[in-house]
């Protein structure tokens, strides 16, 4: 169990800090509220005590005996601010501690992540991207807002990440507190990478395809890490069960015909290249323009041809000296060796990076944790075990790496 202190500051955005405090105590975490005085504008103190379970600390003032202002920073494993306003992000950015929150962000030594939520015009102020600059500078998590309908009939760059995405940030910092840092330090920023998700579906007849089991999470994982440490991700997603991160170009696919396509746009020009998508490898010679229909107790024969070995490919046109190209191996390995059948595919495919698992009996499929080795040509690393989120990071971190390296 972690210590969380959950910061809301006063912007219209701060009623879907209920749905994040529900996700944080679900989890298991103990949850203290700080909101602002603004902030109960919006959400009354006894709301967040309600789904918190614990009393709500709103001034510096309240319960001085237990020197709150001071107390519930040192405590605090991580500080979580949803939404943080212009206004607090301003008072951060200059070290003000004129209420309970500001003074919570200066007494502690945890990690701090802060998801901005305000009106474009405000987001983009010089004013606005210096204090976030500096807050980074700092430390400071800053996860960026996403692009999306604002209050009133506004629409752009402003709105309040998904809930579903700043717990997995939150959950991932908690993981593993270096992330903090390398979304501070923008460490990719300036990158563009080139990211596919899911699985392919190859289509039999209008009705029934064939595929495979992929969630997508890990490679949603990857570019949602990716863009909050600053690189510019282009994904291209085929059938997913995850929310698609904010602050991401998408593009959707069925088929592995179609996912090669949209690949070779995607890597144009990019520093680096994550093929996380499960594709098929084989599809109908032919598809049924019509249901196939049963006929009496007789099965169904159909007839296979290799799809086109995306990895391979892009491999072989890389668009750019020094792309780095990581690939997946996702095997059942029985008694083979599975780190020989890494260092096969590694050698077949002419990629950087092979990311492998084990996923015999469907294994890793849809689970939200995972087991990986990074195996390069002369080197392997892990295996590393956690969240595919933080593992997500640790993938960036070697990628980063190589790109250095290159």
């Amino acid at each position: 169990m972690s210590r969380i202190v959950l910061g809301v500051s006063g912007g219209i955005a701060a009623y879907k800090a209920c749905e994040v405090l529900r996700g944080l105590t679900e989890a298991g975490h103990e949850v203290t509220v700080v909101p602002t005085e603004a902030a109960l504008n919006f959400v009354g103190e006894t709301t967040w005590s309600a789904l918190s379970g614990r009393p709500v600390h709103t001034g510096v003032f309240d319960d001085t005996h237990l020197v709150n202002h001071v107390r519930l920073g040192q405590q605090a494993d991580l500080v979580l601010v949803v939404p943080a306003t212009a206004d607090l992000l301003a008072r951060a950015a200059t070290g003000r501690a004129d209420d309970l929150l500001t003074n919570v962000m200066l007494t502690s030594r945890a990690p701090v992540l802060l998801c901005p939520a305000m009106h474009t015009e405000m987001w983009q102020h010089p004013a606005t991207r210096a204090n976030v600059a500096m807050l980074r500078s700092r430390g400071v998590a800053v996860l960026d807002p996403a692009s999306g309908r604002l209050t009133g009939a506004d629409s752009g760059p402003g709105r309040l990440p998904d809930p579903t995405e700043i717990l997995a940030v939150a959950g991932t910092i908690l993981d593993n507190p270096d992330v903090a840092s390398a979304m501070a330090a923008q460490d990719l920023a300036g990158r563009v990478v080139a990211v596919s998700a899911g699985g392919t579906r190859e289509p039999l007849d209008p009705v029934r395809y064939l595929g495979n089991a992929s969630s997508g999470r890990m490679g949603v994982a990857i570019a949602r890490a990716a863009a909050a440490r600053g690189a510019t991700v282009r994904l291209v997603a085929a059938h997913i069960e995850a929310e698609v991160p904010s602050g991401v170009e998408v593009t959707r696919v069925v088929t592995t015909e179609d996912l090669h396509g949209a690949m070779v746009t995607a890597a144009a020009g990019a520093d680096a290249v994550v093929m996380a998508v499960a594709a098929a490898d084989f599809t109908p010679e032919t598809v049924s323009e019509g249901k196939i229909k049963k006929s009496g107790d007789e099965g169904l024969s159909l007839s296979l041809r290799q799809t086109t070995d995306v990895l391979k490919s892009l491999s072989a046109q890389r668009s750019r000296p020094g792309q780095v190209l990581a690939g997946f191996a996702a095997e059942t390995p029985g008694e083979q060796d599975l780190l020989a059948m890494a260092r096969a595919k590694l050698a077949r495919k002419g990629c950087d990076l092979i990311v492998v698992n084990d996923v015999t009996a469907g294994a890793v499929f849809g689970e939200a944790d995972n087991t990986i080795t990074l195996v390069e040509p002369t080197q392997v690393h892990g295996p590393y075990g956690g969240s595919k989120e933080s593992l997500a990071h640790r993938i960036w971190d070697r990628i980063r790496q190589l790109l250095a390296d290159a």
